[in-house]
């Protein structure tokens, strides 16, 4: 099975979860709904959502409640993409124009707050202590992984543990939440609710990783931000991190060097070192090495089309281009 038969499948509740959260931008205050429209148009692939659903057919669960939780789960993301945006000064998100390069910081961040405690008010109607404490763990992470990241800006002294520990808040935490709650859905046992909440965070790890690497290798047309944006905001993420672990002295202090001096020649010699020590094909090793675990973890779930799913998933997370 590979991902575009995994989307193919999941079509017809994928269209729900795009109509409810819809509904959770509906607001008499206008810029809300006017930038949920905006967002809603620039695309994203859903993956939060459909690593739900699947969790939740894996798990057994057959009920209305999974299309709630996806729309909940993906208003949370759009939350945090919109204050990250801000924080990041991003002028571009998915090829077009961010949000708060159009309306500006204070509205993009209000709407982001509203998002985050909409969706959470949702989740409370549930009536479920286990989704709530899910869903309000993942999203304290969320930002202490923000956080953590701000405060290692610039620090080419960052170790690949502090690195692990960020990208796990920022991108791990909701895609593992999304997988427990199918689980929790399901009535599964706590073990087997574990395994999928592992598989989780190690597939959204490498997501994360990924997204690191392409940031060095694609084409700014491709990946639809700006390229190296990551390294001219002081971001040491896996494959520079690698390239500071394994370079010489002088190339070590020449890289310390651009990290605090930020220039388009500075770029042009990290590449060049980045094929030096092989820093790309190392942290793609890495990302290789995360995605077997993930894998390993769906050994205690029952074989089936949901299994399958989710190992494609898991593959497309370390083999895509954008």
């Amino acid at each position: 099975m590979n991902l575009q038969e995994v989307f193919d499948f999941y079509e017809e509740r994928l269209s729900r979860v795009e109509f409810r959260i819809k509904e959770l931008f509906r607001n008499k205050v206008p810029f809300i709904p006017l930038i949920g429209d905006y967002i809603i148009s620039s695309g994203g692939k859903r993956l939060r959502p459909l690593f739900h659903l699947i969790s939740a057919d894996l798990s057994g669960y057959d009920g209305d409640a999974s299309i709630d939780i996806a729309s909940i789960i993906e208003s949370i993301h759009t939350a945090s993409l919109l204050h990250d945006d801000v924080v990041d000064m991003a002028e571009v998100r998915r090829g077009k124009s961010s949000a708060n390069a159009l309306w500006g910081n204070q509205v993009v961040v209000l709407v982001g707050d509203f998002l985050y405690s909409n969706a959470l008010r949702e989740a409370v109607l549930l009536k479920n202590q286990n989704i709530m404490e899910a869903l309000s763990a993942a999203t304290t992470r969320m930002t202490e992984g923000e956080l953590l990241q701000l405060n290692k800006v610039g620090d080419s002294d960052i170790s690949e543990a502090e690195y692990l520990e960020i990208i796990s808040a920022k991108t791990g935490a909701l895609i593992s939440a999304a997988c427990r709650i199918g689980a929790i859905l399901g009535g599964l046992t706590k073990e087997k609710e574990q395994a999928l909440a592992d598989f989780g965070m190690k597939t959204g790890i490498v997501f994360q990783m990924a997204d690191d690497i392409l940031d060095y290798m694609a084409e700014e047309r491709e990946l639809g931000k700006k390229l190296c944006k990551d390294l001219e905001e002081g971001k040491i993420t896996l494959p520079l991190l690698l390239l500071l672990s394994e370079a010489a002295e002088n190339d070590k202090a020449e890289v310390q060097g651009i990290i605090k001096d930020f220039s388009d020649a500075g770029l042009e010699r990290i590449s060049t070192l980045l094929k030096k020590y092989r820093s790309i094909e190392a942290s793609l090793e890495k990302a290789k090495g995360m995605i077997a675990g993930a894998k390993a973890d769906l050994a205690p779930l029952p074989d089936g089309r949901a299994k399958d799913a989710l190992l494609a998933i898991a593959d497309y997370s370390l083999h895509r281009e954008k």
